[in-house]
C-alpha cells in the first residue's frame, strides 16, 4: 500500500531525510510556543483529534492531548474500556463511527502490529501510530531524533548505541530506522536472545548496524547512549535467566559511561525499571536527557499535528 506521508505516519519510514527534517525545524518553533507563559495558538481552530488507545499509555497519550489543545484543536479521548468495543464492536466499526462524527485525524494505540495499517487502508480520516504491538512506535522516534538533533547539531555520523530488549521494542524498531535514514552509525547490545536474528547477520542490508555483546566495547566512544525498558510481562518466554543476571551485564552505570565519550548522553523512552536497565545516577545524572524527552514530545507532536492537518498554510506563532 502506498502511503501519503502527509496524511498517515504509520512508521518512521513513512517520511523522507528532508521530511524528518523538516518535523526537527518545526519542533523547535513549537518549542517556543511552550516556553511562553500563554501557551495557545489558533492554528488548529476547529480541527477535531481523537485519541484512541487500546493499552495503556501516559507520556504519549498526554502529550498528544496537550500538543492538540496548545494548537486549539478540539481532542476527544476515547476510553477503550467505557466504549463500544468493550461489547464487541470491530476495531473497523469504531473507526467508521469516528470518521461519520467528522473527526479530522485519529491517533491509535493497539496491541497488535498492523492496526494502524489496517485503518489507513479502510479509512478515509489521516491516522497516526502512537504504538501497534512490539512493531513501531514512529512518534517517539521522531522525539528522540529531535532531542539528540537539538543537543548535539547533528545526527548523521553520530555513534548511537541501544541497549536491552530490542527484540520486542517498537521504539527500538523505529529508532533504527530513523536514525538510518538520517546517516548515524548504530550499535545493539544486549543478550542475544533479544536481539532480532537479522541484526546479528553480517548481511549488508545493515551495513551501519553492528552487534556487541560485551556493553563495556559497545559505549566505547558512544555519543549516545539509549537503555531499554526490560518489558517485564514478556520475561515469562525464557529470553533471560534472570533480571539479576541481566542488571550485573548490561545496566547503564557511571561505571559503564566511563568507557564512553566524556560528552555522552543518555536518552531512555520510558518508562524506566531503575535498578535493571539504567541505574538511578545516570537517570537524573548531569548526562541524561531523559526529561527533556518528555517535554520534546509534545512539541513534536504539535510540530506533527501541524504538518498533517495544516499543512498548506505558513506557520504562525501568532497567539
Amino acid at each position: 500500500m502506498k502511503i501519503n506521508p502527509k496524511k498517515y505516519l504509520l512508521d518512521i519510514d513513512c517520511y523522507s531525510k528532508e521530511e524528518i527534517l523538516q518535523i526537527i525545524n518545526d519542533s523547535k518553533i513549537m518549542m517556543e510556543i511552550l516556553n511562553r507563559k500563554v501557551k495557545k495558538i489558533p492554528t488548529l481552530r476547529g480541527k477535531t483529534i481523537v485519541t484512541l488507545f487500546y493499552e495503556p499509555s501516559t507520556r504519549t497519550r498526554i502529550s498528544f492531548e496537550q500538543a492538540g489543545k496548545i494548537l486549539n484543536a478540539d481532542v476527544i479521548n476515547i476510553a477503550t474500556k467505557e466504549s463500544s468495543s468493550n461489547k464487541g464492536e470491530s476495531l473497523l466499526n469504531t473507526i467508521l463511527t469516528i470518521q461519520s462524527i467528522k473527526a479530522d485525524l485519529i491517533i491509535i494505540r493497539h496491541p497488535h502490529a498492523g492496526a494502524p495499517y489496517f485503518l489507513a487502508k479502510n479509512s478515509e480520516i489521516p491516522i497516526i501510530n502512537a504504538g501497534d504491538g512490539s512493531h513501531a512506535h514512529p512518534t517517539q522516534s521522531l522525539l528522540d531524533l529531535y532531542t539528540i538533533h537539538n543537543n548535539i547539531g547533528q545526527i548523521e555520523n553520530l555513534n548511537i548505541v541501544m541497549v536491552g530488549d530490542i527484540l520486542y521494542s517498537r521504539v527500538a524498531r523505529s529508532n533504527i530506522l530513523g536514525l538510518s535514514i538520517l546517516g548515524a552509525n548504530i550499535t545493539l547490545c544486549g543478550p542475544k536472545t533479544l536481539i532480532p536474528n537479522e541484526f546479528l547477520s553480517k548481511s549488508q542490508l545493515f551495513n551501519n548496524i553492528t552487534f556487541e555483546h560485551s556493553l563495556k566495547k559497545a559505549v566505547n566512544n558512544a555519543d549516545i547512549v539509549m537503555p531499554l525498558r526490560i518489558q517485564l510481562e514478556r520475561q515469562s518466554s525464557g529470553h533471560l535467566p534472570n533480571l539479576e543476571e541481566y542488571s550485573k551485564h548490561w545496566c547503564i552505570t557511571n561505571d559503564i559511561l566511563k568507557f564512553a565519550k566524556p560528552s555522552v548522553k543518555i536518552l531512555h523512552p520510558g518508562p524506566m525499571n531503575e535498578g535493571i536497565e539504567i541505574s538511578s545516577e545516570v537517570a537524573h545524572g548531569s548526562k541524561s536527557l531523559i526529561k527533556e524527552q518528555v517535554t520534546n514530545g509534545v512539541a513534536v507532536r504539535m510540530a506533527l499535528l501541524y504538518s498533517m492537518l495544516n499543512s498548506e498554510s505558513k506557520m504562525s506563532l501568532e497567539e
